[in-house]
């Protein structure tokens, strides 16, 4: 009771534990031993590697949870949070195997907490791995009431001689990217910041925020290439959760080295955008020449840079530009990627950095690229 005047309500989050349990459970894989309540999450190595690596990642979701709390929206953000963390094991080549996420709110509200976590469970199905675990903390005095953070771990895992370490391209090599959902969870320091110097209000309808600052030429350019969106309100859009690559990444692998080829790097788009994490896929020696009208554009980045009077290229390198991940592979296994990941647009190249006079630069294709692989715009 002295606890609960001090602000801190254990039985609100023995509550929650019991409201997200079923959540948890749906994320189980075999490896998994005991259930939730532990004072650890125990996970058995699965029997089929040889010689396994844990790779492992934390990360959270920033700012956008101050979105999530101003819509009072709490299914989706955990996806986010997974996302995050998944898709970066992912580019070392492993398999997401367990999750852990941590969850500080200012007032534990059972039901909030179980959407949170419903929202991470979901994120996990999609990815692959099992929430093996995690903490609740309430922090009365130091996080008002209605506020909250996430932050997460994943644990995933692959054989020695599969892990991708960003040595293995070479220049020549091919750069494909597979398209974002929008924002993903990176960036919104700078969204707030608009939203508050434009005064535009969550509950507008996208289409209308368009046309306003875009022009009806440009809401309806947005419509025609993401007619999803047509119904959306400005929150709506802000708060779509970051696309999971993990699973279909790592099919595209199995396939590429079953017909002899493999991936030679791989990047998630995050914090940094497009300048900052792909030349992460790459030695040291090596840069990438993206050809940015290969690719369109989301609405939503041609938006706030209309507000913001952000060009496309300071877009790119805040933002992820409209590309979630990339992936670079031989020029010969071109065709087998294009084969195993239609949707993969063939964006770049990897050329020398004493060429490029960077590890990063922006400019046309000048390889020779088979005709099937230079669908696209541009």
């Amino acid at each position: 009771m002295a606890y609960a005047r001090a602000g801190v309500d254990v039985g609100a989050g023995e509550r929650a534990v019991e409201l997200m349990r079923k959540a948890v459970e749906s994320t189980r894989r075999p490896e998994v031993l005991g259930g939730l309540g532990g004072f650890g999450g125990a996970v058995s190595i699965p029997a089929s590697y040889r010689e396994p690596l844990i790779v492992s990642s934390t990360d959270g979701v920033g700012t956008k949870t101050a979105l999530a709390t101003a819509l009072g929206r709490w299914d989706t953000i955990g996806i986010d949070l997974v996302a995050m963390c998944a898709d970066d094991v992912v580019c070392s080549g492993a398999e997401p195997l367990a999750f852990l996420d941590y969850i500080a709110v200012g007032r534990l509200d059972p039901e909030t907490v179980s959407e949170l976590v419903g929202g991470v469970a979901a994120g996990c199905r999609e990815a692959g791995c099992a929430l093996v675990g995690g903490e609740t903390a309430e922090h009365p005095g130091l996080m008002e009431a209605g506020t909250f953070d996430l932050a997460g771990t994943c644990l995933g895992i692959v054989e020695r001689d599969s892990v991708l370490d960003g040595t293995a391209a070479l220049a020549g090599d091919a750069i494909f990217g597979l398209s974002s959902s929008g924002l993903h969870a990176n960036g919104y320091a700078l969204v707030r910041s608009l939203l508050a110097e434009w005064d535009i209000p969550l509950h507008r309808p996208y289409q209308e925020q368009l046309a306003l600052t875009l022009g009806d030429a440009g809401r309806d350019a947005a419509f025609a290439a993401e007619p999803g969106a047509a119904l959306a309100t400005v929150g709506d859009i802000l708060l779509a959760p970051t696309r999971i690559y993990a699973r279909r990444i790592l099919a595209a692998r199995t396939a590429l080295r079953a017909a002899g080829h493999d991936l030679r790097g791989i990047a998630h788009i995050t914090g940094g955008g497009l300048h900052g994490n792909v030349p992460r896929a790459l030695p040291a020696a090596l840069g990438a020449r993206l050809d940015p009208w290969r690719w369109p554009i989301p609405s939503v980045m041609a938006l706030l840079g209309a507000l913001g009077g952000i060009e496309d290229g300071e877009l790119r390198a805040t933002f992820n530009g409209g590309l979630g991940m990339v992936v670079v592979v031989a020029p010969e296994a071109v065709e087998a990627l294009s084969a195993v990941l239609p949707d993969a647009i063939l964006v770049g190249e990897v050329v020398a950095a004493s060429d490029l006079g960077a590890r990063y630069a922006e400019g046309r294709l000048e390889g020779a690229w088979p005709e099937a692989a230079l669908v696209g715009l541009r």
